[in-house]
């Protein structure tokens, strides 16, 4: 699977190889573009869920819009929808807005909908994934499209429930504030990962900065982070719980 989002379409996609038993298959409504990993076609039951969650952010958001424009967190009121007090916690234990956290949300309540009645499900939603998994998995990293991967993380299945998230700063249409390739974050919270993952790639300006995210990264355990790897230019870090093996 390959975290990352890509500018041009969602090409990394055909890297991603269903386990015996299980088939793949995309889910679309409006702007969320999902693919999904599951023992049958979920697609009527995840859109009805992606309909549902939409609605929810976007009714909060017409009458709180500064929760869709902000890039620093922002307080919700206790009425507000589960989704929307996810981000927002995200948002403010990474010191980031709450739409940060949006993509790496959404897949994991996604998946907590489907997992008890269909067992073992895996959702990648833009580049971040959240897995149900009985089986191990390996996470492929996509630093630069149009080199494949070839570097994954490789996950047993005591991990799981487990998100991934990724942010760029090259590759994608989500804001970053920085100039990395790829940071990847590993965490059981979905909306944190992702938060995470755009706050330490907002660090990343140069392949010095790599260590500087680690010490971040560092600082973030306490919030939920178990793992992360970071790229920019020829410097690669990873640090916490994960084992990196080569794909492709």
């Amino acid at each position: 699977m390959s975290p990352v989002h890509d500018t041009v379409g969602r090409g990394y996609r055909e890297t991603i190889h269903p386990a015996s038993g299980e088939m793949g298959f995309q889910v679309v409504v409006e702007e969320t573009d999902l693919f999904l990993l599951a023992a049958k076609d979920l697609s009527r039951e995840t859109a009805d869920v992606v309909r549902e969650l939409r609605g929810q952010l976007k009714n909060h958001i017409l009458l709180h819009p500064e929760f869709s424009a902000s890039l620093v967190p922002v307080p919700v009121p206790e009425t507000a929808p589960e989704i929307v007090h996810r981000m927002a916690k995200a948002g403010k234990a990474c010191g980031v807005g709450p739409m940060a956290a949006v993509a790496g949300t959404v897949a994991q309540m996604v998946a907590e909908r489907l997992q008890p009645d269909h067992g073992d499900i895996v959702v990648e939603n833009g580049g971040d994934v959240f897995l149900h998994s009985s089986r191990e998995r390996i996470v492929a990293l996509l630093p630069d499209p149009k080199g494949g991967s070839h570097v994954g993380i490789r996950l047993a299945p005591d991990r799981f429930p487990l998100a991934v998230c990724s942010s760029s700063g090259r590759i994608g249409h989500s804001l970053s504030l920085g100039c990395g390739d790829l940071v990847t974050v590993l965490s059981k919270d979905g909306a944190f990962a992702d938060a995470a993952a755009t706050a330490l790639c907002n660090l990343l300006k140069s392949g010095d900065d790599v260590e500087q995210v680690l010490e971040r990264a560092g600082v973030l355990v306490s919030a939920g982070l178990s793992g992360v790897f970071a790229q920019c230019g020829q410097q690669v870090a990873a640090w916490g719980d994960l084992e990196l093996v080569a794909v492709g």
